[in-house]
């Protein structure tokens, strides 16, 4: 059994990045913090440290509860992290804000001109429509 292991491994093995690379690039852009201070890749995490890692719009904040060095599939991933209950609750109303706020493109009657709309408008113009 895992005592510690690195920040961007137990992110990859825990899903929330593609690849490990990947995972290591946005903690060093500073979007993954632990135990509320900014992280390197090659820091080493343990069960019970706190987690907030920015996906999207907004952050996530868990707490890992077992460590794992393959990457499994998502059900058992799920396993080695708890979602904080502040983070779930944050989530599902960015989620409810964004089902109730309106696309601005669907307020738009006209945009701009098709091919068609262009060739019409070289006509009236006299143009070589």
């Amino acid at each position: 059994m895992l005592d510690n292991m690195r920040l961007d491994k137990w992110l990859w093995a825990a899903r929330f990045f593609k690849t490990r690379s990947l995972a290591a690039q946005e903690i060093t852009k500073g979007r993954v913090h632990v135990n509320q201070q900014l992280a390197k890749p090659a820091r080493d995490i343990k069960p019970g440290d706190m987690l907030w890692i920015k996906r999207g719009d907004a952050g996530v904040t868990v707490t890992v509860t077992a460590l794992s060095s393959v990457r499994g599939p998502a059900s058992v991933a799920q396993q080695l992290y708890a979602e904080t209950p502040d983070s779930i609750a944050a989530r599902e109303k960015a989620a409810e804000m964004r089902r109730l706020a309106p696309e601005p493109s669907h307020q738009l009657e006209q945009g701009r001109p098709t091919k068609r709309d262009r060739r019409l408008i070289d006509r009236l113009r006299g143009g070589h429509g």
